[in-house]
């Protein structure tokens, strides 16, 4: 274990899980939690309120494992609230409905840091100055004010640090696997988290050199972990929520809106849907649908909370199929019952519009740095979607399968982001 004291905190802020790491000496190591809900370094970025009495005004929460576990306690009771950093970037998203209460993203993103702080051990009570905060090459959402962003993330980070510095996500990938190296390479780093896609180019030096790392350029895409979620959820069990069917109004039939379907999207908003406008919305439209039965499966999953078991089916199907040929996928509840063989085929011909615009993305990423495929020299893939076929097949085929290399999936950037807050010119590297 690192003895040294941190000189930097690099911190992988992340839409499904986070990871904090602590640098010094040129050598980082992961912050682990501690306690009986701890999942080693990665900290689920999701968090969970329920009333209490005897909490700040009257409401208390959680969050990582902590705020899984609470919720799966008492899911009719509590407001699960997970991948909130994907409305970062939202000028439509303002605040969040958590009972009687309205928060806005940097008062979510505050109470994660501070329980998230909590339950570390005492690890990261008192922090380095410098705090290497990862982000996005291009933020989430159909149309993203970076700008806006970048007010929410200082307002949610000031107190954390004294000096906050924001640096592209995959640069501290490619910092990371920088490491790994004993000579000059050209590396193109392929970060998948669960919000967004960002490639970045990167000259890498030989150990000993001025500047180990220079960036040569980066692109992104909000196309991830959460959009191939949904494309599952859209084949397997939106159909059975109502989407396709019909409504009767003033004599003719018309398609139920997909706003409600498009909701199931990501946890920011299917956890928000559960409020009394939406609801009494839903049941006017349950009496007038031509399958009414449907659409109160819908209701039932929003009102029971039951948005994170149905995530978790969907996630297990998607892990099973990047090793195996087929898998089933298995879902009870809200009057749901689905257990359904699915293939890898079948799943990479409803991801195929996605993958086909990340190629363009990867593609641009070599103009834009005016690099040609044959000077990349190694493609480090990292993030949880890297691990599905379909995505390693892009670069496998432009790359050549030797040119390819993985590891530390969900850890790298955190490890890379620590150790670029050790740089002489960190100003150079920030976003």
């Amino acid at each position: 274990m690192m003895q040294q004291v941190p000189r930097a905190l690099g911190l992988d802020f992340g839409t499904t899980n986070s990871v904090v790491a602590l640098a010094a000496q040129g050598e980082s190591h992961l912050v682990n939690f501690a306690g009986a809900r701890a999942t080693g370094a990665v900290f689920r970025s999701a968090l969970c309120f329920w009333h209490d009495e005897d909490a700040k005004g009257g409401l208390a929460h959680e969050a990582g494992p902590w705020a899984i576990a609470e919720y799966m306690d008492y899911p009719e009771d509590s407001r699960f609230l997970q991948s909130f950093k994907s409305v970062a970037a939202s000028p439509i998203f303002e605040s969040a409905s958590v009972f009687e209460k309205r928060f806005r993203f940097e008062e979510l993103g505050q109470m994660f840091l501070a329980r998230m702080i909590a339950h570390a051990g005492g690890t990261i009570d008192a922090r380095p100055d410098r705090i290497i905060v990862g982000r996005p090459v291009e933020y989430a959402g159909s149309r993203p004010d970076e700008a806006l962003a970048r007010r929410r993330y200082d307002a949610m980070f000031a107190g954390f640090g004294s000096e906050i510095y924001y640096v592209h996500e995959p640069l501290g990938a490619a910092f990371s696997y920088a490491s790994r190296l004993d000579r000059a390479a050209t590396i193109l780093v392929a970060d998948f988290g669960g919000g967004t896609s960002d490639f970045s180019i990167v000259r890498v030096e030989a150990p000993g050199a001025e500047r180990r790392a220079t960036p040569l350029g980066s692109t992104g895409i909000g196309i991830a972990g959460d959009r191939f979620d949904y494309r599952i959820l859209d084949h397997l069990v939106l159909p059975m929520l109502g989407k396709g069917g019909g409504y009767r109004s003033f004599g003719k039939t018309l398609e139920i809106p997909r706003s409600y379907f498009a909701d199931f999207a990501d946890w920011s908003r299917l956890a928000l849907m559960r409020n009394r406008r939406t609801m009494e919305e839903l049941a006017r439209l349950q009496k007038a649908a031509d399958d009414p039965v449907a659409i109160g499966r819908m209701m039932t999953v929003i009102e029971k909370e039951l948005g994170y078991p149905l995530y978790d089916a969907v996630g297990a199907l998607k892990r099973a199929l990047s090793s195996q040929e087929t898998a089933t996928f298995r879902f009870s509840g809200g009057g749901l019952e689905i257990e359904e063989q699915v293939s890898r085929a079948q799943f990479e011909t409803w991801i195929a519009p996605d993958i086909k615009r990340i190629e363009a993305m990867v593609d641009a990423a070599l103009k834009k740095a005016n690099v040609a495929p044959d000077a990349i020299d190694r493609v480090f893939l990292t993030g949880g979607s890297s691990l599905i076929p379909a995505i390693r097949r892009i670069f496998a085929t432009r790359f050549g399968e030797a040119r390819l290399a993985t590891g530390g999936e969900l850890t790298s950037i955190a490890h890379g982001l620590a150790l670029i807050g050790e740089e002489a010119n960190l100003a150079q590297w920030a976003a």
